[in-house]
């Protein structure tokens, strides 16, 4: 086969293969993209997280010092929270997070104790997924973390959104949360703004409440896009 033609076979596989994942992300970007939204800080704002907390029963989630899930049904989590301790688990490894000092954390292989190479790549691995699978279950009780900043939105239908962003102190650095609420302000949906999406104002579901043997309220589900994403069974204990 000749040169010419051998190269026009690649570029037409190549237009192939991408142009449809173009026009996708095009129509993705022009249906879903929006721009952040602007808020007010303030007493009312405050009061407006104050509401979701109260429906979630957040002196319950205070109480509660074990917490278990499974996120995707990929990665399950056994978070000593009182101890400030979190295993781990995702295919044949285990970390034991220690979330006072990742140094002390200890890394396992088959139930076997490593200390190699390997040891701080599944540390920061364990890192990134504990902060990214543990924002999908506690989310809402953060609000009043420090180097978080609440701002009232004023929404279509008389409605009002709790705008949240990171500013300081947090693996969140930046990003921003837009919570809406039901007529009791438990949350509904969220909308986000991270640098993990190339589309600004995606939104996902908070619908899937359960309440947990501490009275603590979780969310089991959550929908984003056309993707599930299952938390497992969730568990929360004193």
């Amino acid at each position: 086969m000749k040169p010419k033609k051998i190269l026009k076979i690649l570029i037409g596989a190549v237009i192939f293969l991408t142009l449809p994942s173009l026009l996708f992300f095009g129509f993705m970007y022009y249906t879903y993209n929006e721009d952040l939204p602007y808020g007010i800080q303030g007493k009312e704002a405050d009061a407006l997280a104050y509401k979701m907390l109260d429906a979630l029963n957040y002196d319950a989630f205070k109480e509660t010092n074990y917490l278990e899930w499974t996120f995707k049904n990929k990665r399950h989590y056994e978070w000593k929270k009182n101890r400030k301790i979190c295993n781990v688990f995702w295919k044949e490894y285990k970390v034991s997070l220690n979330l006072n000092d990742y140094s002390q954390s200890k890394a396992y292989v088959h139930s076997f104790n490593i200390d190699s190479e390997l040891t701080d790549e599944l540390i920061k691995k364990a890192i990134h997924y504990f902060n990214n699978d543990s924002y999908w279950l506690v989310a809402p009780y953060t609000v009043f973390d420090k180097g978080v900043e609440r701002r009232l939105v004023n929404l279509p239908n008389n409605e009002e959104g709790l705008l949240v962003t990171h500013t300081s102190g947090s693996h969140k650095l930046g990003e921003s949360y837009l919570w809406q609420f039901d007529s009791t302000g438990k949350p509904k949906n969220f909308k986000m703004w991270t640098s993990m999406l190339p589309i600004d104002g995606i939104e996902a579901s908070w619908s899937h409440w359960i309440t947990t043997e501490s009275g603590a309220q979780l969310p089991a589900f959550h929908k984003l896009l056309f993707m599930g994403l299952e938390m497992g069974t969730v568990k929360g204990t004193k």
